[in-house]
């Protein structure tokens, strides 16, 4: 049990930051250069990335030393923004939340010195800190079982890993923002969700906040019933780039009427931001609405957090003004929801992506022509 334990159902750990001597190995390294990883521990790492939570080092070490040992004992490559050195704790797992960009509530810290556990958790008080006694029964815990384990989430920490080097690139690049993305070789493809993909879908809907335009989350049953239901889309948009893919990123519910398409959930995952995806998915839907003659319905619900979707509906031209293409659907958008609307025109292909989608555009008669939500 964490030293600093919530009353409350846990807040998922996203990110477990580990100390070295005596903790992750048995022993202490500057003693005894063949410290050794007992399999209880490595199979924590092992579950842990598995899962999809990530796993850091802070660690009062020489640098080099403790690496090599890591490497020695085959586990180096599952942790990211190690912190290893002879500062402060809390400022080296302050370091690597900001590095994640992690809210410190999600990160956890584990440490066999009690006075170590308390600096952290004095200057960090909603960093959760466990013993090291703990870490064989961590896989056991609530908060270190984040829901179902899903393809993307397996991959999640070589994501990470192929962001620091994506992120590291750019920092050299001496071209523009477009010229940097177009080096990416990006390919973006927007796809029908299958049965294997709901998972994750229904991960994006609940995870993504900053660029989720409604809040809502769609739990995996009613993903599942949608699948089968006439006049509707589930889309799921991933990436990938020269540094590997980035998995699942994007999450469409559409709902085809004769005279408009109601956009009734757009979630793209923040990390993408940088890349317009938003904007691509937007363009892309724009153009084959434009194609097909009928104009797009778009619910939005403003949040504390989700202006950065706000803005993208309204750099796609999405508004508020009257149309006729409303009447079957304003009755179902709920008395928060703004009913965004745009008469869309053809869009040109993205320049900076390699975009593969599947052609919406189908008869009217194919699709419903109105009734209830």
């Amino acid at each position: 049990m964490s030293d600093t334990a919530p009353a409350v159902p846990p807040v998922a750990v996203k990110c477990l930051v580990w100390d070295l001597d005596n903790t992750l190995w048995r022993g202490t390294l500057l003693e005894d250069e063949n410290v050794v990883l007992s399999e209880a521990v490595r199979e924590v790492v092992a579950g842990l990335d598995a899962r999809g939570v990530l796993q850091s080092v802070c660690s009062r070490n020489d640098h080099d030393l403790a690496w090599a040992r890591l490497e020695a004992l085959g586990v180096a490559d599952y942790f990211v923004v190690p912190e290893i050195g002879w500062g402060r704790k809390s400022d080296a797992v302050r370091r690597i939340t900001e590095q994640l960009d992690f809210a410190p509530g999600t990160v956890a810290f584990i440490d066999d010195q009690p006075a170590e556990r308390a600096e952290v958790a004095h200057h960090l008080p909603e960093v959760r800190c466990y013993p090291a006694e703990d870490a064989a029964s961590l896989l056991g815990l609530p908060e270190f079982s984040p829901g179902p384990v899903t393809a993307d989430s397996q991959q999640r920490r070589k994501r990470y890993q192929a962001g620091f080097r994506r992120t590291d690139e750019r920092t050299r690049f001496t071209g523009s923002h477009e010229d940097f993305l177009r080096s990416l070789d990006m390919v973006i493809r927007i796809g029908r969700a299958t049965e294997d993909d709901l998972s994750r879908v229904e991960e994006l809907t609940l995870r993504t906040s900053q660029m989720n335009a409604t809040g809502v989350h769609y739990p995996d049953a009613v993903l599942r019933s949608l699948l089968a239901r006439p006049g509707y889309e589930v889309l799921v948009t991933t990436l990938s780039d020269r540094f590997g893919p980035h998995g699942a990123v994007g999450v469409l519910l559409l709902r085809k009427h004769a005279r408009a398409w109601h956009l009734k959930l757009l979630a793209t995952s923040c990390r993408v931001v940088a890349f317009g995806a938003g904007t691509i998915i937007l363009n892309w839907l724009a153009d084959h609405a434009a194609r097909a003659g009928v104009h797009l319905l778009a619910d939005f619900r403003a949040t504390d957090r989700n202006r950065m979707m706000e803005i993208a509906y309204r750099f796609a031209g999405f508004d508020e003004r009257p149309c006729d293409c409303r009447g079957p659907v304003t009755g179902g958008s709920g008395d928060d929801v703004q009913l965004l609307h745009l008469a869309p025109g053809l869009r040109d292909a993205p320049t900076t992506a390699r975009l593969i989608a599947p052609d919406l555009t189908v008869p009217a008669a194919a699709v419903t022509s109105g009734g209830p939500e």
